[in-house]
């Protein structure tokens, strides 16, 4: 890791607001207006009871073992949408691609998909259109905005928004596309890079029901597995949840390694022993030979756990979203701050798993 990249102020000065950390009361607050409904009235549930039922990509029910005949629309060809359109073209699917960078489009187009110049465009010419965006901003922007999907939607079509969206994003997309007569789903996934590249993805899909039993046969082509989890919203907290629990996760794992080695202890022994032991987890034994090397090829960025800081911005959401129900969560604010340090330190396009380098930085500064 350059040194560049830790040539910041003093860490202490970022992090003094430790305490504050550990209350989620600084995260914005998410409309009364957009709040998850229950599905049950009774005032026993909880606000955010869910209700859902799992289907595997070797799912038995029929929509899984009928082939989508229709034309496919991929809007966004990123880390995540890139690898996902590939894999619908190499199925034999009827694929139009946009993407804001057309040179993005061209190894798609080689494959065999068709390019269209505008969301608009694309969502015309095709039954089922998806979008796999970077942010809530940009989602909103290709749906909604000049020349947008939502102006090429109508009766018949559907739109499926595979992207890490906040809940209120998702419902006024929703609302924009029903205002067309059109049908939405919310498919955010959990899973980076390589599942993309694998078709192991894990869907996370709410909306129509119609909607979803039709684009089954490209989920399964997509994913591993499958979960309806009832109303327009319910995706994206589900998906903003998990990837709390990820960055948290992720964040004591780089204490832990920086831990074993300041006490003499071989890091690359602890890997071994947490991806064997009951704690074992995929992203310990993925991530941690890397980390200890301090390498970290990008599969998920880290700006994604913050605004322009991929995790970053996820854990702000989920942060939001516990705010507005109330729900306390130290843990992940504490996390959230530690990875708005590496933000600080350049590391916004690293891998998530780059937010150890905040911690070695702190370590240095208290030597």
């Amino acid at each position: 890791m350059p040194s560049t990249l830790l040539a910041k102020p003093n860490i202490n000065n970022l992090l003094s607001s430790t305490a504050m950390a550990l209350c989620s009361a600084f995260c914005p607050r998410i409309s009364a207006n957009f709040r998850p409904k229950p599905f049950s009235s009774s005032p026993s549930k909880p606000l955010l009871s869910l209700s859902f039922k799992v289907f595997s990509s070797q799912a038995t029910d029929a929509s899984s073992q009928d082939k989508f005949s229709g034309r496919v629309g991929f809007l966004g060809l990123g880390i995540m949408g890139s690898p996902m359109a590939q894999n619908l073209i190499k199925a034999g699917c009827d694929v139009i691609v946009w993407n804001r960078t057309k040179s993005k489009c061209d190894p798609l187009i080689s494959l065999g998909a068709k390019y269209s110049s505008s969301p608009e465009e694309v969502a015309a010419n095709c039954d089922v259109t998806f979008a796999m965006l970077a942010d809530p901003e940009s989602a909103i922007d290709v749906a909604c905005g000049k020349n947008g999907a939502v102006s090429g939607m109508g009766p018949g079509k559907g739109y499926v928004d595979i992207s890490t969206v906040d809940v209120a994003t998702s419902k006024l997309i929703n609302e924009h596309i029903k205002a067309r007569g059109a049908l939405f789903l919310e498919a955010p996934v959990s899973g980076s890079k390589k599942p993309a590249e694998d078709g192991q993805l894990i869907f996370l899909t709410a909306g129509d029901r119609s909607l979803y039993e039709l684009v089954s046969p490209l989920l399964d082509i997509l994913g591993k597995s499958r979960f309806y989890l009832g109303e327009v919203g319910n995706g994206a907290a589900m998906k903003l949840v998990v990837n709390m629990i990820m960055g948290s996760m992720m964040a004591s794992f780089s204490e832990g390694i920086l831990l074993s080695k300041k006490v003499g202890l071989d890091p690359s022994v602890l890997v071994e022993v947490v991806s064997q032991g009951a704690i074992s987890a995929p992203m310990y034994s993925l991530k941690g030979p890397s980390m200890v090397k301090s390498q970290y090829p990008t599969a998920f960025p880290l700006k994604h756990q913050q605004k322009k800081l991929m995790l970053t911005q996820d854990l702000r959401l989920a942060l939001g979203l516990a705010e507005s129900v109330s729900q306390s969560t130290p843990i992940a604010a504490a996390a959230n701050e530690l990875y708005k340090v590496a933000k600080s330190y350049g590391l916004s396009d690293e891998d998530f798993s780059a937010v150890i380098e905040a911690l070695k930085a702190k370590s240095q500064d208290t030597a």
